[in-house]
């Protein structure tokens, strides 16, 4: 989920599961993005980010890193598109996915 605040910046916050250490584990990122192109309406812009994340499991001790990421999404300025980034911060982190600028008529059934 993110919040664009105007201009180039976005505030951004990510939640993931999976392992961790052999237990279910958590991921949670908070972190602020900048936009290169954020008008764009066809083409690709590229962006990039620095943030926080917490990493942790059940019977594990959590961590917490900085993080840093870069990325591109089709038509930041337009209301959906696709999105890939690569992330450091306590690992790799690869992302692939779809944004709606707004919640599309079909999910608020």
């Amino acid at each position: 989920m993110a919040r664009r605040a105007g201009g180039q910046g976005r505030f951004a916050l990510t939640a993931a599961g999976g392992d961790y250490e052999h237990a279910l584990g958590v991921r949670l990122d908070a972190g602020a993005q900048f936009l290169l192109r954020p008008a764009e309406r066809r083409a690709v812009g590229p962006y990039g980010g620095l943030g926080l994340a917490f990493v942790g499991s059940e019977g594990a001790r959590g961590a917490s890193y900085l993080t840093a990421l870069l990325g591109v999404e089709a038509g930041p300025g337009a209301r959906a598109g696709w999105y890939v980034e690569l992330g450091l911060g306590g690992g790799v982190r690869l992302a692939a996915g779809r944004r709606f600028r707004r919640f599309p008529a079909w999910w608020q059934r």
